[in-house]
C-alpha cells in the first residue's frame, strides 16, 4: 500500500481538497476556504500546512472568531448547504469565541467545519499558554464546551485518528436531515506530527446526496388525510429552500388551491406576489397569514421545525379539527406536533402528494377568503410604510405609501395601528414611551419611523439583491413588510437569532454570490455586539451594505419588557445618573464615523430624502458602505394575533406585571400542551 508522510495538519490540507458533492447535477468542491485567527494554537501546524500546500483552499483572514464562523455558516446558507468553509482557531479563548456562532450554526442545521486549536496532548508543558485547568479532569479543555454545539465532535490526539474523525465528519456536513456544526479538536503538537498516511485516504471523494424519497405507505396516509379536509394551510420552512423545492410547492399550492405562510428561513423560496402566498405566519407574522391560520382544519409543515415562533407557542393554529402533517428530511422535526410525518426531502415529497390527490380529483374549499386576506394586508403594508411622524410631511418620498391618516380600510379590516393622525401620533407599540418620542426625536435628529424606512429600501434596492437579518425588531419587520420577487433574496438567520451575525454574515452571502448586491439590515444594538468582518470585506474587497437602524436602544426587548408590565431598564442607550439609575440623557453615537475609520464609505440619514440619496450612492460605490439611519423608537410593526410564551414573574408588587401573568395563563389555556 503507497503511504504519504504528512503531518497531521498537512494530511488534513490534502484531504479537504479532496472532497466533493454532487447533489445530481455532477461533482463540485466542498470546501472552498478557511477562515482563520492564527494564534500559537494553530499557526505553526495548520498554519504551516495552509502557507505550504494550500491546494484550492482559500484562506480568509478573520477579525473575530465568532464573526468569522457566522461569515462562514451565512456562506453555507447561501449556497444551500451544498458549500462550506473550515473555521480555525488557538487554543483557548480564540476557540471559545466560536462557540456562539457553532451553537448558531447547529440550530440553523448549517454545516460548517471547525477545527480549533486545543492544548498538548503530551501534556509535557501543562499548563500551556491559555489552557484552562480542571484540577478534577486533565482531559478536558476549553473545546469540551463543543460538545454542546455540535453535530459531530472528534478530538485527534494521535496523527492516525485524522482519517476516522474526518470521515465522520463529512457524513455528517452532508446528511441534510441532520447536519450543523462539526468540531475537530487539534491538539497544538499533534498538529505538526507526522505520520505515513494511506493514498487512498486522499483520493477524490464524491459525497452524493441522494433525495430522500417519501414511503409509498406514508404518501397514501397523507393524502387520504388532506383530502378529508376542507381548509388545509401550509407551511413553507427552510427545507423547501435547502432542497431547491420552491416551484414544487408553488405548483402544489396553485393546484390544490392550499395557501401557505412562511417561516423565516422559508421565506424567497416563492415570490411573495404569488397569489397563496400569505406571507411570514407566527409571531412575527403578518395580518394576513395569521387570519387564515385559526381557521385551518389541517397544517401541512414542508421543510419546517415548527419553532415557538412559527406556531405562536402551539397557539396558532386553534381550529377543533385541526391535524398536522409534516414533511421533513429529519425524523425528528417530522414527529413534531404529533404529525402524520412523511420523512423526506421537501420536492419528493410534494411531488408525490400532489400525484396522489390528483388522482382522487381533491381541491381545497376555499373560496375568496385568500384573497381578501392578502388584499388587507396589502393595505396594511402601505400603511405601515407610509407612518409618519408629526412635521414629516414636507420628507414624503416617492416609496412613503399611505399617510397615516388614509387608515379607514385597515380599521375595518380590524388592523392594528388604525386611527392614526399627524396631529395626535401614537406609535406602532403604543404606551410605552410615548411621551419620550419628542426627546428622541430631538437627540438623534430625525423624524424617520421604522416602518417607513423599511418600505423605501424595500422598493430602492435591485430585486435580486440578498437582505440579511438576525436580531431584534427587524426580523419580525421584514418577515411582515419584505416582499421578495427573486429566489433567494431573504437570508434570515432566526433559528438562534444571534445578534452580530448579520454584519458577518453578509460578507459570507458576498464570498458565496460576488455578483450580487448584499445588504444587512442591523439595529444599533446588533452593530455595537459585533462588525469587525467589515475590515475583512474591505480586505478581500467584497462589497457589502450595511443598513442600520439607530433607535438608540435595544427597543425589541424594551418592547417585551414594558409589555408584559415592567418598567423600562438597561434597555435603552442612556448615561448613568448621580443616583445610579442609566435614566439620564440620551447616548447620541456616530456609528457612520466608526465605520468610516475602518475605510468603509459612509452616510447619514435622518429624512425621507437622505435615505433615498444615501441608498442611491451605496449602490454605486465599489466598497462596502454604512448607511447610520435614525428611527425613532416604538414605529416597528407590531402585534397581527400571535401569542408568544415568555416568563413573567408570579410574585409582583405591580399590578401590570400581575395582570400580564394573568395574560399569560389565559395563553397556556388555549395552546396545545405538546
Amino acid at each position: 500500500m503507497e503511504r504519504i508522510r504528512l503531518t497531521t495538519a498537512q494530511a488534513l490540507v490534502k484531504f479537504l481538497n479532496q472532497q466533493y458533492v454532487d447533489y445530481g447535477g455532477g461533482p463540485e468542491r466542498f470546501v472552498h476556504g478557511v477562515f482563520t485567527v492564527f494564534g500559537h494554537g494553530n499557526v505553526l501546524g495548520l498554519g504551516q500546512a495552509l502557507q505550504e500546500t494550500p491546494g484550492e483552499l482559500i484562506v480568509y483572514q478573520g477579525r473575530n472568531e465568532q464573526g468569522m464562523v457566522h461569515a462562514a455558516t451565512a456562506f453555507a446558507k447561501q449556497s444551500r448547504r451544498r458549500k462550506i468553509m473550515a473555521c480555525t482557531a488557538s487554543v483557548g479563548p480564540g476557540a471559545a469565541n466560536m462557540l456562539t456562532a457553532a451553537a448558531t450554526a447547529t440550530a440553523n442545521q448549517i454545516p460548517v467545519l471547525l477545527l480549533p486549536g486545543d492544548t498538548f496532548a503530551t501534556r509535557q508543558p501543562d499548563p500551556v499558554l491559555q489552557q484552562m485547568e480542571h484540577t478534577y479532569n486533565l482531559s478536558i479543555t476549553v473545546n469540551d464546551a463543543f460538545k454542546a454545539v455540535s453535530k459531530y465532535w472528534d478530538r485527534v490526539t494521535r496523527p492516525e485518528q485524522l482519517m476516522s474523525a474526518m470521515l465522520n465528519a463529512m457524513r455528517v456536513l452532508t446528511d441534510p436531515g441532520d447536519t450543523g456544526a462539526v468540531t475537530i479538536a487539534l491538539p497544538q503538537d499533534v498538529q505538526g506530527e507526522a505520520w505515513e498516511y494511506p493514498a487512498d485516504f486522499f483520493r477524490k471523494r464524491i459525497h452524493r446526496v441522494i433525495p430522500r424519497l417519501p414511503h409509498p405507505q406514508e404518501i397514501a396516509a397523507a393524502a387520504e388525510l388532506i383530502a378529508s379536509k376542507q381548509r388545509p394551510l401550509l407551511v413553507c420552512g427552510g427545507g423547501v429552500r435547502y432542497g431547491d423545492a420552491g416551484a414544487a410547492l408553488r405548483a402544489f399550492a396553485e393546484k390544490f388551491a392550499i395557501p401557505f405562510g412562511e417561516t423565516q428561513a422559508g421565506k424567497s423560496a416563492v415570490a411573495s406576489s404569488f397569489e397563496y402566498n400569505l406571507g411570514g405566519i407566527g409571531v412575527t407574522g403578518n395580518g394576513c397569514a395569521n387570519a387564515l391560520a385559526p381557521e385551518a382544519d389541517l397544517v401541512i409543515g414542508v421543510g419546517t421545525r415548527f419553532t415557538d415562533f412559527t406556531t405562536a407557542s402551539k397557539s396558532l393554529f386553534s381550529h377543533p379539527e385541526v391535524e398536522f402533517l409534516t414533511l421533513n428530511a429529519s425524523p425528528y422535526h417530522a414527529a413534531k406536533l404529533d404529525a402524520l410525518a412523511v420523512v423526506c426531502d421537501a420536492a419528493e415529497g410534494l411531488n408525490a402528494l400532489a400525484a396522489a390527490l390528483e388522482e382522487r380529483g381533491y381541491r381545497s374549499a376555499y373560496t375568496d377568503e385568500i384573497a381578501r386576506a392578502k388584499k388587507s394586508w396589502a393595505a396594511e403594508r402601505e400603511r405601515l410604510a407610509g407612518v409618519e411622524y408629526p412635521g414629516n410631511a414636507e420628507n414624503t418620498g416617492p416609496a412613503g405609501g399611505a399617510s397615516v391618516e388614509s387608515v379607514d380600510d385597515n380599521a375595518a379590516a380590524g388592523m392594528p395601528g388604525a386611527d392614526r393622525s399627524t396631529t395626535s401620533f401614537t406609535p406602532e407599540v403604543a404606551g410605552h414611551l410615548d411621551e419620550k418620542l419628542p426627546e428622541y426625536a430631538e437627540v438623534l435628529g430625525t423624524l424617520l419611523t421604522q416602518t417607513q424606512v423599511l418600505g423605501i429600501i424595500n422598493e430602492a434596492i435591485p430585486q435580486d439583491a440578498i437582505v440579511i437579518g438576525a436580531a431584534g425588531s427587524l426580523p419580525g419587520d421584514m418577515q411582515r413588510m419584505w416582499n421578495s420577487e427573486v429566489p433567494d433574496t431573504y437570508h434570515m438567520e432566526y433559528g438562534f437569532s444571534c445578534m452580530g451575525y448579520e454584519i458577518a454574515g453578509a460578507l459570507g452571502i458576498k464570498l458565496a454570490e460576488p455578483e450580487r448586491e448584499v445588504y444587512a439590515l442591523v439595529g444599533d444594538g446588533s452593530y455595537q455586539m459585533l462588525h469587525s468582518e467589515l475590515v475583512t470585506s474591505l480586505q478581500e474587497n467584497r462589497k457589502i451594505n450595511v443598513l442600520l437602524l439607530d433607535n438608540a436602544g435595544f427597543g425589541c426587548i424594551n418592547n417585551l419588557q414594558m409589555e408584559q408590565g415592567m418598567d423600562s431598564i438597561a434597555t435603552e442607550f442612556r448615561y448613568r445618573e448621580p443616583d445610579g439609575q442609566l435614566s439620564g440623557d440620551l447616548m447620541r453615537i456616530d456609528y457612520a464615523a466608526s465605520a468610516a475609520g475602518y475605510g468603509v464609505q459612509t452616510f447619514r440619514a435622518s429624512t425621507v430624502e437622505e435615505l433615498h440619496t444615501a441608498l442611491a450612492a451605496a449602490r454605486e460605490s465599489e466598497r462596502s458602505t454604512l448607511i447610520d439611519i435614525k428611527v425613532l423608537p416604538k414605529t416597528m410593526t407590531h402585534g397581527y394575533g400571535a401569542w408568544w410564551n415568555v416568563g413573567v414573574a408570579e410574585v409582583s408588587g405591580k399590578e401590570a406585571v400581575q395582570a400580564a401573568y394573568s395574560r399569560k395563563r389565559s395563553g397556556l389555556e388555549a395552546a396545545r400542551s405538546y
